[in-house]
């Protein structure tokens, strides 16, 4: 079943938010980092326009700028949230330090409805997605990946030529780059990558050409 993809690029931190959904109009919403009201209102009229159903509003991880919209979007479709046990901490510690970037209307972000797990399959509609474990960027950083379409929606854990940095609060680069070669760089080469930041990618040019092996 062929799986449709949209990003959009939100807030000051130029983060990627993505839907994913399905010819059933069934839809997944990830990373929601849409703050003010333009940038709600342009993820609200593409579900519109598209007829789409949100059924599921998950997060890879929960900085700030991957966060920004968790509230508004369960707000707005009453949804079930998901969210790795281990970046319960980084997303409760969002609201203590908002103002700092300028976010001063930041909505406390609901806690998660569920919590994922390595391995798990999730599936909504015909939207299917294996959760794997990808620590390093984040404690509890995950990435949504889905074998028969060939793409992983991967946050922040690997960008076209470069990674997710490791310097924020319980960021640890032994432990993202075990992430990257112990998991992303195990998938299949055509795997198209979908990051939290600027263009796609995919495995094969990333494990020919990123510069973690510098490090």
């Amino acid at each position: 079943m062929e799986i449709f993809i949209k990003t959009f690029t939100f807030n000051g931190f130029q983060e990627n938010t993505v839907v994913l959904y399905d010819s059933f109009k069934n839809c997944v919403i990830i990373d929601p980092g849409c703050y003010n009201r333009e940038e709600q209102n342009e993820l609200l009229s593409f579900i519109s326009e598209k007829q789409l159903e949100p059924l599921a509003l998950l997060n890879t991880h929960a900085h700030i700028d991957h966060v920004l919209g968790n509230a508004f979007v369960k707000r707005t479709f009453n949804i079930d949230s998901y969210l790795h046990k281990l970046d319960l901490p980084t997303l409760n510690s969002v609201s203590n330090y908002a103002h700092l970037y300028g976010f001063e209307g930041y909505e406390v972000s609901p806690e998660p409805t569920f919590f994922l797990e390595d391995q798990q399959v999730l599936k909504f509609g015909e939207i299917e997605l294996t959760v794997l474990f990808a620590p390093g960027h984040a404690p509890g950083h995950v990435v949504f990946y889905n074998e028969a379409n060939k793409f992983v929606i991967n946050g922040d854990v690997l960008f076209n030529g470069s990674f997710g940095r490791v310097d924020l609060p319980g960021g640890d680069l032994e432990v993202l780059k075990e992430s990257i070669f112990n998991t992303l760089f195990k998938l299949p080469e055509d795997t198209v990558v979908y990051c939290g930041h600027g263009p796609t990618t995919t495995i094969e040019k990333e494990k020919k050409t990123n510069y973690i092996y510098n490090f």
